[in-house]
């Protein structure tokens, strides 16, 4: 588990993952004492959490390239992957996608998601509720998804909440890992940043929120583990193939293939052009008359 920042630990994430039998190895790379391991030698899964600085921040968190790095490796190598928030944007920028700040601007407290058609089938999305609730505490976000990457999840103030890139590696752009405290820490730091918000309402709901984030999230955190445990159990990400055919435009076609389409309606023994009934021959005139 990589550290980017200390004011974002592990959290009750570190104990739902424990709980699921996962042995933890914490990296905290923003200290001196902890580098960025150069390879995934021996490593049976990666979780990349997330920091203050940006993703392609590199002068102000020196380390970031070491851990794109791994990201890149893990995705290569099929090692289970999951970033968060941060680490979630270093995955999509080591795959080749694009980090910037939010077009919609900055998202910030508890929130939903929306779980994207895509997730029905991926193994940790796929039994998650349509719109489960999560913490959100970010500036910058996922502008273009790496090449073959699948979207799972988006709100209507972020295109990208969730992602799927290989065939084992995740990101999120919220977070699960949080505890009210931690929210509320972030909320010092960042009082310039929150001037305007209703600062006491954002807090109140996100520790309203926590008791449900982890009835949501610890079965979520138990599923990646299984992943950790067993690779081969995950099959490659699919996505739903969608028409992209231009439409249909010309008055001419149109009526042409409304032709068509009733043409092919009709039943086959049909006939094409149905005879006039026969009808009887008057009665003669009587005579006389």
């Amino acid at each position: 588990m990589i550290v980017n920042d200390p004011s974002d630990p592990l959290g009750p994430l570190g104990d739902w993952l424990s709980e699921a039998g996962v042995e933890l190895e914490i990296v905290n790379a923003y200290s001196a004492a902890g580098p960025v391991p150069g390879s995934l030698d021996g490593v049976d899964g990666l979780l990349v959490l997330g920091g203050s600085m940006g993703a392609n921040d590199d002068e102000a968190a020196p380390w970031l390239p070491a851990v794109r790095a791994l990201l890149a490796q893990a995705v290569a190598d099929d090692v289970p992957t999951l970033g968060i928030c941060l680490g979630g944007q270093l995955l999509a920028v080591a795959t080749g996608g694009r980090v910037a700040a939010n077009p919609d601007g900055p998202e910030y407290g508890a929130q939903l998601i929306a779980k994207r058609a895509n997730a029905a089938t991926d193994p940790l999305f796929g039994p998650m509720p349509i719109t489960p609730d999560v913490i959100q505490w970010h500036v910058d976000a996922v502008t273009q998804l790496p090449p073959g990457a699948v979207l799972l999840a988006n709100s209507p103030s972020c295109d990208v909440q969730a992602f799927r890139v290989g065939r084992l590696a995740w990101g999120t752009q919220f977070h699960i890992e949080t505890t009210p405290a931690i929210v509320r820490e972030w909320a010092a730091e960042d009082a310039d940043e929150l001037e305007g918000y209703d600062v006491e309402r954002l807090l109140g709901r996100s520790d309203a929120a926590h008791e449900d984030i982890a009835e949501v999230w610890r079965p979520f955190a138990s599923a990646w583990a299984a992943v950790v445990d067993d690779p081969s159990s995950v099959r490659p990400a699919r996505t739903l193939r969608i028409a992209t055919a231009e439409p249909v435009t010309d008055p001419a076609e149109i009526r042409a293939a409304l032709a068509a389409q009733m043409q092919a309606s009709r039943p086959q023994n049909m006939p094409q052009n149905m005879p006039w009934p026969e009808l009887p021959e008057p009665p003669e005139p009587a005579s006389g008359s």
